[in-house]
């Protein structure tokens, strides 16, 4: 079962990620952070992420995969374990500035994606919504994460949008 969960900064699209596998009745999970902590505003936000699973009843073990996500979701497949991702955007983010090529960056996630054998929780930003921004990075930043949403909600079994901390599915 694959399902990717959308929305937007603060949605509560990763605390919904992780009630999911409370509720799913695993007692443990791999959590795949691909977050880095460039600054002190980040290192919080990580430490925040970290407090909020520390209270959970779900033994995680945490792997950080800032780049080579595909080949982390290679090698969890088939291993029933539930894995989480959070969160797409920012391995996007460490994608571009790494200067990859998107396009089979995208190709190459989404075919690990499509292949992996479990349950997969994806957590990604759905930056579509607001203005198109002004700089140039900043474009192929918001074209780069809606392109890549689309292909994974069409490859997803399940599809939600969290809003103001709640849940809205978009596919069943």
């Amino acid at each position: 079962m694959i399902q990717l969960i959308l929305g937007g900064a603060r949605s509560g699209k990763s605390r919904y990620a992780e009630q999911l596998v409370q509720q799913s009745g695993h007692s443990s999970a791999i959590y795949i952070a691909t977050a880095t902590a460039e600054d002190n505003e980040m290192t919080q936000r990580i430490q925040q992420h970290q407090q909020q699973r520390s209270s959970s009843v779900t033994e995680w073990q945490l792997l950080e995969t800032p780049l080579a996500l595909s080949e982390t979701l290679s090698s969890l497949s088939g291993h029933h374990h539930m894995v989480l991702v959070d969160c797409l955007t920012l391995w996007l983010t460490n994608q571009l500035l790494a200067e990859a090529d998107m396009a089979q960056c995208r190709q190459r996630l989404c075919q690990a994606v499509q292949q992996f054998d479990g349950e997969l929780l994806l957590v990604s930003n759905e930056v579509g919504s607001g203005i198109v921004p002004l700089g140039e990075l900043s474009r192929r930043f918001v074209d780069e994460a809606g392109w890549l949403n689309q292909q994974l909600a069409a490859i997803a079994d399940r599809v939600t949008l969290v809003v103001a901390g709640l849940p809205l599915s978009l596919k069943d």
